[in-house]
This record gives structure tokens, C-alpha cells and sequence, in this order.
């Protein structure tokens, strides 16, 4: 008799839920979405770089999204490397034509921008295909902003901008009802 043996098949249900995120629909058919697993050492250095960011930014509730990230039985990211625009010069960037956007000089924070509006339409319909797919298979997540944005500015993803999905298969999901953020020597 194998008890709880659920835990033992996060891996591939991760993986099932990328698979949601590459194949989601994407602008004028390009797919510029990065997807990756992170392995146990690689997560609990994730969160140990989300607590570094919290300190540079002074954003408290990335502590307690690491803590989530260190209590998840697997986390996946969800990135956009965005490789042109659309052509489209529909000035959503916040430039007249994507020629200007082109152009422009990126901003290297978290995230580097502007890039194309519809690239990041394509990493928002990849998320949510994504956390529908781990719904569906009653895996419990949530989209962590803080996760990806540690791993696009510790350089840890190869991605213009990104997004974290934290996964769980506990009796309760630990990823709502979160204490405060709060530092652990607070």
C-alpha cells in the first residue's frame, strides 16, 4: 500500500501545465513564451533571491510570497523574450509606431521594456492557460508577479518579463489566507 502518493506526480503535472502555457494561442502565430521547472534547490534559491529583491525594493509582500514559493511542491515560470512586435502600430506600447517602440531605449528593472503589447498579451493568455490547466487538475496555484520578477532580475530566466506559478497538492491551498508580510525575525 502506497499512502498519499499524490505528491509524487507534481513533476508531471507541472510539466502538463506548461504544455497549457507553450500551446495557448499567441499574436500572429510567433511564440516568444520561455517556460521553466524549477528543481527543489533552484526554488529555495528563488525565494532566497524574492526576500534580496524585498529588501531592494521595499516591497513586503515578497517575503511572505517566498515563503509560499519555499512551502510549494513545485513552481514554474512563465516568461515572454520577446523577439519583434506586432507591426500593427496600434500604439498601446504608449508609442505612435512600433518603429518608435523599437527604438526606444529599454528600461532594465525587474522587467526590460516597453516591448509590443501583444507579446504581453501573449504571457498574459499563456498564464491563465496555464493556472485553467492546474485548475483543471484540481492543482492548487496562484500567479505570483514577485516570483517571476525575482527570477527576470536576478537573471535566473532568460525572459524580457515574467511570471511564477507556485503549485500545490495539499488538503488545504496554502497559496490564500497567507499570514501578513512580515520579515521571520519580526
Amino acid at each position: 500500500m502506497k499512502l498519499n502518493p499524490e505528491s509524487e506526480v507534481i513533476e508531471t503535472l507541472a510539466k502538463t501545465i506548461l504544455v497549457a502555457a507553450r500551446t495557448a494561442p499567441k499574436g500572429k502565430g510567433v511564440d516568444d513564451i520561455v517556460t521553466c521547472l524549477l528543481d527543489f534547490d533552484e526554488k529555495a534559491e528563488l525565494a532566497d533571491k524574492m526576500e534580496k529583491l524585498a529588501d531592494i525594493k521595499g516591497f513586503k509582500f515578497l517575503i511572505r510570497d517566498a515563503a509560499n514559493v519555499r512551502d510549494a511542491d513545485a513552481l514554474v515560470l512563465i516568461g515572454l523574450k520577446a523577439s519583434g512586435t506586432s507591426n500593427l502600430d496600434c500604439g498601446a506600447c504608449g508609442f505612435v509606431t512600433c518603429k518608435e517602440m523599437r527604438e526606444a531605449e529599454k528600461v532594465e528593472k525587474e522587467f526590460r521594456g516597453p516591448q509590443c503589447m501583444i507579446k504581453y498579451l501573449d504571457l498574459g493568455i499563456a498564464v491563465g492557460a496555464a493556472a485553467a490547466r492546474a485548475k483543471d487538475l484540481c492543482v492548487d496555484n496562484r500567479v505570483l508577479y514577485s516570483a517571476g520578477a525575482a527570477a527576470c532580475y536576478f537573471k535566473m530566466l532568460d525572459a524580457d518579463v515574467a511570471m511564477g506559478l507556485p503549485l500545490s497538492v495539499k488538503g488545504k491551498n496554502i497559496f490564500f489566507d497567507r499570514p501578513s508580510a512580515r520579515k521571520p525575525s519580526e
